[in-house]
């Protein structure tokens, strides 16, 4: 019993050893991606979904949506890309993020919906297999940039990273938490590059956002 107790420990402390590695190689992979806004020839401007509230974005969501659309204003990119999940109709983030953007005076055919969003991982899948986006700038915490900009990297994306203005969220521990088993998570899930869980019709970036729409 004493020596099942120690190679249980052992096993344990070999994983928690391993995960903490993957992080460390993850962020230090990617930290040089993580830009201000000194960019050009990009093809679109990513922002993946961060939940609603209230129906509408949720204060995450909010910050990545005026990162995004300050970086559109900016002349970073012409297009922008708004990624998230739209499994069902009452959980519908991409067609409020438009929205949101439309009411910011952009142009909504410029404004692409990625429905299919569900994770970062399928975000970044689509946006090359569905959008045939080549060049791309990634708008959201920088907690989750590093996760992001890898997926981006394993799948051959020239991609870099813009941060939101560094603000605390309720929950964010948690969330830290959570990001580091979801960066070893994509990290194995990168070793063998799954297609992501919908496909559908291509749909090229340098089309008509409208083209997406489903309202």
């Amino acid at each position: 019993m004493k020596k099942l107790f120690m190679y249980l420990t052992i096993i344990i402390i070999i994983a928690i050893l391993l995960v903490l590695a993957i992080n460390e190689y993850i962020k230090s992979t990617t930290t040089s991606r993580i830009v201000n806004s000194n960019l050009n020839d990009v093809d679109c401007i990513i922002i993946l979904g961060a939940g609603l509230r209230n129906n509408g974005p949720s204060p995450m969501l909010e910050d990545r949506l005026e990162k995004g659309i300050e970086l559109y204003n900016n002349g970073i990119s012409n297009k922008i890309l708004m990624s998230g999940d739209h499994s069902t109709d009452i959980h519908d983030e991409v067609n409020i993020m438009k929205t949101y953007a439309i009411n910011k005076g952009i142009p909504s055919s410029n404004i692409f919906m990625d429905h299919a969003g569900i994770s970062t991982y399928d975000s970044i899948y689509r946006a090359k297999h569905i959008f045939k986006a080549k060049k791309i700038v990634i708008v959201t915490q920088k907690y989750h940039l590093y996760r992001a900009l890898y997926i981006a990297e394993k799948l051959g994306i020239d991609a870099y990273g813009v941060e939101t203005n560094p603000i605390e969220y309720r929950g964010d521990t948690y969330r830290n938490i959570r990001e580091i088993i979801a960066r070893t998570k994509d990290f194995i899930k990168c070793l063998y590059k799954p297609q992501s869980t919908y496909l559908g019709n291509i749909i090229p970036i340098t089309g008509n956002g409208d083209d997406t729409n489903d309202k």
